[in-house]
């Protein structure tokens, strides 16, 4: 599964021994050390990946992410950082992260994660792509990457979108966080459940009319969270 990596870095230790790792492992790489200059990059060569460090001159990892998902790019970011308070890994992948590795990492796991983006990247949403997901009047395009309900387009980052597939893939089925968390391919051991909470408090956001008194997505106090169809539920009841 070769791919064209951009690895954007200022420490050139660093980013050298990624760059070994990658070539490797038949990668195409090529070295930024700020985050214009990873901006630039990506637009003019479209990568496969994009391994992002945080902290960076002229524009940091979470400015890249932020400009990159608000130009409606696609590609898997794996973000690189020294910072390991869970606030700070949370922002990273509200704003769109795919991944993220505390520094100091394995080089091995490191790969690791990156052949799973990689083939994350060629199976969206990580569930099966012959069929439109349908919960009552939520719609879940995984080929598309798109989501809709009652019609109107609802924009989901990519943690959002796989935890909304998942879970519309066993309607009134309950997940897990853990399950959840698993969607989102074995995210860095510092982040806790809590993350799953944060993108499922961004979903009721976006697909319920009332965020406080979810009727869709429903927490299963004590074990997780499922999603029903509001309309089906009212007739049973």
């Amino acid at each position: 599964m070769c791919a064209d990596v951009i690895v954007a870095e200022d420490d050139e230790k660093q980013a050298e021994l990624v760059r070994r790792y990658l070539e490797r492992e038949g990668h195409a790489v090529r070295i930024v050390g700020d985050g214009l200059a990873a901006l630039d990059a990506v637009r003019h060569q479209e990568p496969d990946l994009l391994v992002l460090d945080v902290m960076m001159p002229r524009a940091d990892g979470l400015d890249v992410v932020r400009v990159l998902r608000a130009e409606a790019r696609e590609l898997p970011v794996l973000m690189l950082t020294a910072r390991t308070t869970e606030d700070d890994l949370l922002l990273g992948l509200d704003l769109g992260a795919d991944d993220y590795m505390t520094k100091p990492y394995s080089p091995r796991e490191l790969m690791a994660r990156v052949r799973t983006l990689l083939r994350r990247a060629r199976r969206p949403g990580g569930v099966a792509q012959d069929h439109v997901l349908r919960v009552g009047a939520l719609v879940v395009d995984p080929e598309r990457h798109e989501v809709t309900v009652d019609g109107e387009p609802v924009e989901c980052t990519r943690g959002e979108f796989r935890i909304l597939a998942a879970l519309a893939a066993g309607p009134d089925r309950v997940f897990s966080r853990q399950r959840l968390l698993e969607e989102l391919h074995g995210f860095d051991r510092y982040i806790s459940d809590r993350t799953v909470d944060v993108h499922v408090m961004n979903l009721r956001k976006k697909i319920e009319p009332a965020p406080r008194r979810p009727v869709r997505l429903l927490t299963v106090f004590g074990v997780g969270y499922k999603l029903t169809d509001p309309a089906k539920a009212a007739r049973r009841a």
